[in-house]
């Protein structure tokens, strides 16, 4: 190995050995690959799987021969795998990983749909676009409110607790009021309640910041529990009936094919989803306010030597979060459910997930949220076509998926640099 002499200072190259990240990948990308191509291909028939461009069997649609298709696509996966495993590639990474991934699954459905009994063998692009978005909205919610927080320099591992105490309040002044939009005020008052509490214990006592995350996780589950038995579950029309949030059609856009009845057929939380995205992204990377969070988060000692107010700027953001998370805990009892005993059901550890998995970036969480929302869907319609797969794999779906997307694919991340370091002023 050489070495360069610049003065006197001695500059050895960085040695990054043969198995990159790329390299790993690309070895994952072609046993998946290998695996979706022969054991797919055997298992699928020769029957057309169909993937409608509508909402149900009739219309327009993608036809494919099961063998051929499951064949097809888990040589497309291998290849993409291949790419990246030569090291040629290194520049595509992120496309040559999304083709391997799209291609295991396709291959995985030419197989599922080609299967699935006579009649049922297709499935509904619109329905399925729709409710992958439908169910990532918590996730979408909650992954904001983890961007944030972590970005000021707060790990949020309270966002569980916030979206169940948003779901929570938002059904039952919800209900009480008669009103959504009363029941939408409640519930982000109810995830910032949670986020204060997070805020005063961890920035001003300085107590453990993931420890009184799940602190507090336990005190939501148990306080809307309590109240959920002992109120409304007894006397569900007075206390847990909320109104719903009803559907929106855009004109034009929503005669888009697939996309327009999907995004924008929705309801006031998908579009509320969908602009703040937009505005935390726009803020964080182009605002004074975005320049002062991403300072506090990464040197917050230097951004007090510059006059930031670094305890002010994280009290600001991890409430601001809470309200974000509750909103998103609302899109459950005000759109879709009323409310029952701990109804998020780990989807606040999985919005965490979409946090890192699209590398602390409001765009990089949506996309990881739909991903995590499309394993959710997914399961679901394999159910509703009696997969040969068992329905308790089919409910691990979504979890298996983001066990995947974080140990997997992310690969090496940086969060924030004082990200979970309490700042003590001097």
């Amino acid at each position: 190995m050489s070495t360069m002499t610049v003065g006197e200072v001695v500059v050895a190259p960085v040695h990054r050995g043969f198995w990159t990240r790329d390299r790993k990948v690309g070895l994952g990308l072609v046993v998946f690959g290998v695996l979706a191509t022969v054991l797919f291909g055997a298992l699928a028939t020769g029957e057309q799987a169909r993937f409608t461009l509508s909402e149900d069997a009739g219309g327009a649609a993608l036809a494919i021969n099961g063998t051929l298709g499951a064949v097809v696509f888990g040589l497309v996966a291998t290849a993409a795998g291949v790419a990246l495993l030569s090291g040629a590639a290194a520049d595509w990474f992120r496309l040559l990983l999304a083709v391997g991934v799209i291609g295991f699954v396709f291959s995985f459905l030419c197989w599922q749909v080609s299967a699935a009994p006579a009649g049922q063998n297709f499935m509904p692009m619109v329905n399925i676009v729709r409710n992958t978005f439908l169910l990532a909205l918590p996730l979408i919610f909650g992954s904001l409110a983890g961007v944030l927080c972590e970005r000021s320099g707060v790990v949020n591992v309270a966002i569980e607790g916030q979206l169940l105490m948003g779901a929570f309040a938002g059904a039952l002044f919800g209900t009480l009021s008669g009103s959504l939009w009363v029941g939408l005020f409640a519930a982000a008052l109810g995830g910032a309640f949670i986020s204060l509490l997070l805020a005063v214990f961890t920035i001003r006592y300085l107590v453990d910041q993931v420890v009184m995350g799940i602190v507090l996780n336990l005190l939501a589950v148990g306080l809307t529990g309590f109240i959920y038995e002992r109120l409304m579950q007894p006397d569900a029309p007075t206390y847990n009936q909320p109104p719903h949030a009803k559907t929106w059609s855009i004109p034009l856009l929503s005669d888009i094919p697939v996309i327009g009845p999907a995004l924008f057929e929705g309801n006031f939380f998908l579009y509320l989803a969908l602009i703040l995205v937009l505005v935390v992204q726009f803020g964080l990377f182009h605002t004074r306010w975005g320049l002062r969070t991403r300072a506090v988060g990464e040197h917050p000692t230097a951004a007090d030597t510059l006059g930031v107010q670094v305890l002010r700027v994280r009290y600001r953001n991890v409430l601001l979060a809470g309200v974000v998370a509750g909103i998103g805990g609302a899109s459950y009892t005000l759109a879709l459910y009323s409310f029952s005993k701990n109804m998020i059901g780990g989807k606040g550890f999985i919005a965490l997930a979409a946090l890192i998995f699209g590398r602390w970036s409001p765009t990089g969480a949506l996309l990881a949220s739909l991903f995590f929302g499309f394993a959710d869907q997914l399961g679901t319609y394999l159910s509703a076509i009696n997969s040969v797969i068992p329905g308790e794999f089919l409910a691990m779906l979504p979890y298996l998926a983001t066990m995947l997307a974080v140990a997997g694919l992310v690969g090496k991340v940086r969060a924030p640099a004082a990200d979970g370091k309490p700042y003590i002023k001097g």
